[in-house]
């Protein structure tokens, strides 16, 4: 099968190449899905995961990539739940060869299904960022109705998820980002923006929850808006700020079916949408990732037109 294969972690997205690769065989409780559509982080390259399995034991060269929509072309011993030729999307293990690939191993319960009347290249954009925000918002932030939410990057893939999650909850959402942001944060959902380069971050007041995706000094400025009892959740590593009276969590994102599903039909429904920014080939996805243009939203490559 054709791969994006990455050989050397110092080299970044330089060393990616297009190789031909052994197609993945199904373990127990695997099912090996024919990728039509791939969703890329451009950090990627820089997790340890992308280089190492789980025993610590280097795996280059590896596959990158870990959302995905496709249709199932073999199970594996055991798996129940799933059939040869289902539609579904879902998040691949962190450890294993990913999803910038024509076929792609993944254990069965890290997918759900797909419905028909979503493209895959939908399916493909919604694994990272939906189960992100979803996770962020309601599991270690527990927002409740009424709450307030300052939601950094909100017009990146991420932040659109949670503006449109947070609000749909009943909550007011305070976007935050560049100038050229605002109409697209807003356009999203959000009440309130506010520029991190002009703007005074400290008139925002406080806040139930800040959802982090930028760290350092913004992170710090944020845990002091927290209210008593706030959250700050954040996904860019161990927490710097910790609030004097209140939670800081951080979290790396987990696959779970249930949500999937529950992404999915909010996308059906017209309650989400879906933030792609830049679509490309899998002939093409090498120059599209080493390109120094700014990501603006979620970048999907399509594996199989």
């Amino acid at each position: 099968m054709r791969a994006i294969v990455v050989q050397d972690e110092a080299a970044g997205t330089a060393g990616m190449t297009l190789a031909e690769r052994p197609e993945p065989t199904a373990a127990i409780n695997d099912v090996i899905v024919e990728v039509r559509a791939s969703g890329w982080v451009s950090t990627e390259l820089e997790w340890p995961s992308t280089w190492v399995d789980r025993a610590d034991r280097g795996r280059a060269p590896s596959i990158p990539g870990h959302e995905l929509a496709g249709v199932v072309s073999a199970l594996g011993y055991g798996t129940t739940g799933l059939s040869v030729g289902q539609r579904v999307f879902g998040l691949a293990d962190w450890h294993r060869d990913g999803s910038l690939a024509e076929y792609v191993a993944i254990e069965a319960r890290n997918v759900a299904p797909l419905p028909g009347d979503l493209d895959f290249t939908v399916g493909a954009s919604l694994p990272i960022s939906g189960l992100t925000a979803w996770q962020g918002l309601f599991q270690h932030g527990r927002l409740q109705a009424g709450q307030s939410v300052l939601a950094h990057g909100a017009a990146g893939a991420v932040g659109t998820m949670v503006t449109q999650l947070a609000r749909e909850a009943g909550a007011y959402v305070i976007g935050t980002g560049r100038a050229a942001d605002r109409e697209k944060a807003l356009d999203f959902g959000a009440h309130e923006f506010v520029d991190l380069e002009t703007d005074a971050l400290e008139d925002v007041g406080t806040v139930d929850l800040v959802f982090d995706v930028i760290g350092g000094d913004i992170q710090k400025r944020s845990a002091a808006l927290l209210k008593p009892g706030g959250s700050l959740v954040t996904i860019v590593g161990p927490v710097e700020a910790r609030p004097t009276d209140g939670l800081a969590v951080d979290f790396v994102v987990e696959a779970d079916r249930t949500q999937l599903a529950e992404l999915a039909r909010r996308v059906q429904d017209g309650r989400l949408r879906t933030n792609i920014g830049t679509t490309t080939t899998l002939d093409e996805a090498v120059a599209a990732f080493n390109t120094s243009e700014r990501a603006k939203g979620k970048t999907v490559i399509i594996i199989r037109p």
